[in-house]
Parts: C-alpha cells; structure tokens; sequence
C-alpha cells in the first residue's frame, strides 16, 4: 500500500511540474517550469489548500535519490579540461559557495516552518485541555 500511496504522491508533483510548464508556455516567462510548479505547490502547502501528507512520501523518496541526478553533470566536466583552469576554479568555488548558501536557507527556513507548526500544535493541545476543565 505504501508503495503505491509514494507512487500517487510522486505523480502529484509531476502534475505540479506541468502546470509549471503550461504556464512558462502561456506566458512567456524566463522561469524555468519546474520552479513555477515548485512555487506553485509551496503556495498551495503554505495556504493549506494541499496537505503536506498528501505529497511528503513521494518527496522524500525522490529527495533519497536526489544525488543520481547530479551525476550526469559531474561527469561531463570530464570532457570539458579547461574548467580544471582559474575560472573553472572559481566556477566550482561559486556553486559550492551558492549550494552551501542554499541548504542554510533551506536549514532555516525548514526550522522556521518546524517551530510555527509545533506551536500551533501546542497552542491546539493547550485550547483542548483548558476546554475539558
């Protein structure tokens, strides 16, 4: 059952992707199709009208194999010596710098969003509790 509660979920991102790409196609926009998906589905999650539960299995299976997909890119850096030279170099400086940039925010706002709803769990047990009395 679980496997295919992670396949459905997984299937609700992809259709968040291809809204994300009907919109760049609509549009015109110089944003990628993924990202309008993501920021379309953060939006949803963060209104409440998508419950976290409903896309948090097939998230976090795509996230465990998340890596795989850096592969390819590694790779071809093979082919292409002269990224071994200064500006290959400060290339690599400036995406690890951004990478680690990026999972801070992500850390941050991760525990942001952790604190906000554990205290609307608190504040939800608590209003339980004194209505008992």
């Amino acid at each position: 059952m679980r496997v295919i509660r992670t396949i459905a979920q997984i299937f609700i991102l992809w259709v968040f992707y291809y809204i994300g790409v009907l919109i760049v196609e609509w549009t015109g926009i110089f944003i990628p199709p993924s990202i309008v998906g993501l920021v379309l589905l953060w939006g949803l999650l963060m209104l409440n009208v998508i419950n976290v539960k409903y896309i948090q299995d097939g998230a976090g299976f795509l996230i465990a194999f998340l890596t795989l997909f850096f592969i390819p890119s590694t790779v071809g850096v093979v082919e292409y010596p002269e990224l071994l030279t200064v500006s290959g170099l400060l290339l690599v400086l400036a995406v690890f710098l951004s990478t680690v940039i990026t999972i801070i925010i992500a850390g941050k706002v991760s525990q942001f969003i952790e604190q906000k709803e554990q205290a609307v769990r608190e504040e939800a047990e608590h209003a339980g509790i004194t209505h008992h009395h």
